[in-house]
This record gives C-alpha cells, structure tokens and sequence, in this order.
C-alpha cells in the first residue's frame, strides 16, 4: 500500500514539472498595431516568445482603423499605434492612463516595381524630375498621403502632376504599383515597401521633405492579461527589439 502511494505521488509530481512549461507557453497577448510596425513586430514576437514562453497575436491595420475598432469595442492587451489615437482612447476609457512610450519611428520613401528601371532621387531636384517622370503617382488618403500631397506642393508641381496622382486607400497603393506598367512610383512607408513582395524601394524622401510616423505602445483597460502586456512593452524596450526594428527600417 504504501509503495503504491508512494508511486501514485511520484507520477503527480511528474505531471506536475510537465505541465508547468506547458501552461506557461500557452499566455496569450492580443496586440493591435499600426500596419508599418509588422516586420519588425514580427520577428520581436518570435523573441519574446522564446525568452517568456507567451505567443503574440496580432492585429494589423492603419492608426485611424485600429483605434475605430477599438472605439467599437474589439479589446486587446496592447495597442501600438500613433500617440494621439491613445491620447483619445485614455479620454475614453479605453487605454490606460500613464506613460505611453514611443516604441519606433518609420520614414517615408518611393517604390516602384522590382523589374523597373533604377531612378536617381538622391537630391531635391532628381526627386523632383523623378517624380515629374512617372507614369502615375499613388499614395493613401491618410496622414502619410497628406504629407506627400503638402510635399507637392513645397515642391511647386502639385499642378503639373495632378492627372498622374492616385489616392487610394492604404491597403491597396502598393498592389496599383505592382499592377501597373513600370514607370509608376507608389508612396508608402519605408519598412512595408521593403517587406513587399513585388516592390523595391526608390529612396527615402530627401531629409528636408521627410516626415516621420510615431508609434507608442500603451496597455487597454479590457485587457485579459495585463501583466503579460506590460512585459511585452518593456520588451519592445529591449536591445533585441531594437536590432529587429532597425533591421526593418525602423528608427
């Protein structure tokens, strides 16, 4: 009897030290983020879960669409997007209230398909002619897209270019791009442009016409599991997460 109590003990012990690395693989983080973060994003999940164990689970799209999804109610543990969505998300009850750090910067650049001839923006004036020169210039209806616009006009061609400008939503610039006859040039932000398959990148804008896109990491009230969230931004912190973002092109 008392052997088979004592073999009964050991095999709950064992299930015991088995099933701990087990439950502790099995933490989930939602994360909604902004979509020019996903590269980087992508390879720092793939870190943090080797070093904590807990899967990342993402959600992707544009700073105006994630906080509408999360004014409608979708919750998340954390939300990347650019800081003024979280500021109207704290009023709201939405995100809490506190520091919010600023976890990366994207710049904007050209593309243009991967089989079109190499162009030469690497002053204001061949930026310029470059875009003077294409075919069709397609850029979003968002923040970014409104900057490139304002850069048109700073550059005095805003007129001479308009039959050639696209506005499209962000989701489908890059596909018009790739879909059209080679001499198109697409603005979006440096990271996507790189990931995409299909695209090269141009060059980024010339420094005196660029224009960064912030992106800050804050934890949502509804969050499931608030601790792993916080140990998620404190990794996008981390010398690792920063290597990755800098690889992908963000700052």
């Amino acid at each position: 009897m008392r052997t088979a109590l004592r073999s009964l003990m050991l095999f709950f012990f064992a299930m015991l030290l088995t099933a701990q690395p087990e439950a502790r693989a099995q933490g989930k983080v939602k994360v909604m983020s902004d979509g020019p973060l996903r590269p980087g994003l992508v390879e720092i999940a793939e870190a943090f879960r080797r070093e904590s164990g807990n899967q990342i689970e993402f959600v992707f799209g544009t700073s105006p669409v994630v906080h509408k999804k999360v004014a409608d109610g979708e919750t998340a543990d954390v939300l990347i997007i650019q800081p003024n969505f979280v500021a109207e998300l704290v009023k709201s009850g939405k995100v809490v209230a506190g520091d919010h750090p600023v976890v990366g910067r994207v710049g904007l650049g050209l593309a243009a398909r991967a089989d079109a001839p190499a162009r030469d923006i690497s002053t204001t004036e061949a930026f310029k002619q470059a875009l003077l020169n294409a075919d069709s210039l397609i850029f979003n209806n968002v923040a970014s897209g409104n900057h490139f616009a304002k850069v048109l006009e700073r550059l005095g061609i805003a007129g001479a270019v308009k039959s050639k400008i696209v506005r499209a939503e962000p989701a489908v610039v890059f596909d018009r791009v790739i879909q059209g006859r080679g001499n198109d040039i697409g603005v979006g932000t440096i990271p996507l442009i790189n990931s995409t398959k299909g695209l090269r990148l141009i060059g980024p804008l010339p420094p005196e016409l660029q224009s960064y896109i912030v992106y800050s990491a804050a934890p949502m009230t509804s969050s499931m599991a608030p601790h792993l969230g916080k140990a998620f931004i404190n990794f996008l912190a981390s010398r690792a997460a920063k290597e990755a973002f800098a690889v992908n092109g963000v700052d």
